[in-house]
């Protein structure tokens, strides 16, 4: 089979394509024929060793997959040969063939295309760990998302209209609000790359605005870096700030503005809450299968990459220029 391996750590370019012996599924574990592996944030993280995760080298990077199962070891039960099946992988997902703990794969309906499957968990889960579990967001409420016109952001778009909030998408250009609006965003604010002292003091100003003066009830931060400040500034009494990520640097935070607001900051560690709380996950995704079953959310798929080019997919997501998802499909199995 083909791999696209880390041999060392550093950007996209430093991935070598690679022919490896297949794989065998140990005890516990299936061996997956990967139809399509989504691409996410953390694959740039992980193979420049900057991820919580850092597994020895060499290794293929990718988080999650869909494909068929192509054997099962021993022991395992409740999966069978042919089974098509999502699987979250930590890494080893830009590979043809990669062996997962069985308890890692579920089974997609027949009519989930792999695509939409392999671009599915990593981004709907974690929006809707942090809107459902940590940030209890209610319908009526309104909800600022920045970084909105990615992978996670255009989920918790989708996932905020779904539950009943008004949603106001936070995004760095006009082609990236248009795709919110598509998506169902009710308002959206354009932020500049670079912000200075002024630029936060507007922005703030216009997410009061567009909020209708009150503030924002939740905060849904994918970005980080100098755009934290002043959403958490245009927060409404009580509210809650979701910490997602910060693509854009780990922000320092005036904590006077949570006492003055009322306000809580809440850690959003999705893939850590899979492991501790394993059924508030399989309950979350029967509901998100629900959800996607009944057309009220959707990957929006918009750049799709062969094995070969993963690289040039993993640039993109390091440079913030997606729009929705990106996948890296197979040529065969």
């Amino acid at each position: 089979m083909q791999a696209l391996l880390s041999v060392a750590p550093g950007g996209p370019e430093t991935l070598e394509l690679t022919t490896l012996p297949d794989p065998e599924p140990k005890k516990g574990q299936v061996l997956i024929g990967v139809r399509a592996a989504g691409v996410n944030f953390p694959d740039t993280l992980i193979i420049r060793d900057l991820y919580q995760m850092k597994p020895p080298r060499p290794f293929a990077p990718g988080g999650e997959v869909a494909g068929d199962v192509l054997a099962v070891g021993e022991g395992v039960s409740g999966l069978q040969v042919g089974d098509r099946v999502l699987a979250l992988t930590g890494h080893g997902g830009f590979a043809e063939k990669t062996c997962v703990p069985a308890t890692a794969a579920v089974r997609i309906p027949e009519t989930m295309p792999y695509e939409d499957a392999a671009c599915f968990v990593f981004t709907y889960g974690t929006s809707y760990h942090a809107l459902k579990d940590r940030a209890a967001l209610r319908a009526g409420e309104t909800m600022l998302v920045l970084g909105a016109a990615g992978g996670v952001g255009s989920a918790a778009i989708e996932l905020g209209k779904a539950m009943g909030a008004r949603v106001i998408a936070g995004v760095s250009s006009q082609g990236k609000a248009d795709f919110c609006k598509e998506l169902g965003a009710d308002e959206a604010v354009i932020y500049p790359r670079d912000l200075d002292r002024a630029g936060q003091k507007a922005l703030s100003s216009e997410i009061k605005k567009l909020s209708g003066g009150e503030g924002v009830d939740v905060v849904y931060d994918a970005v980080g870096g100098d755009y934290a400040e002043p959403s958490l500034r245009a927060m409404a009494w009580n509210g809650r700030y979701l910490v997602v990520g910060f693509p854009a640097g780990i922000p320092n935070i005036p904590l006077n503005l949570p006492l003055l607001k009322g306000c809580s900051i809440v850690g959003v560690f999705w893939g850590a809450s899979v492991f501790r709380d394993p059924k508030g996950h399989a309950e979350n995704l029967r509901e998100l299968f629900d959800l996607y079953s009944t057309g009220k959310i959707r990957p929006r798929i918009t750049a799709r990459f062969p094995l070969a080019r993963a690289s040039e997919a993993l640039s993109m997501i390091g440079q913030r220029d997606v729009l929705g998802k990106v996948v890296v499909t197979m040529n065969g199995v």
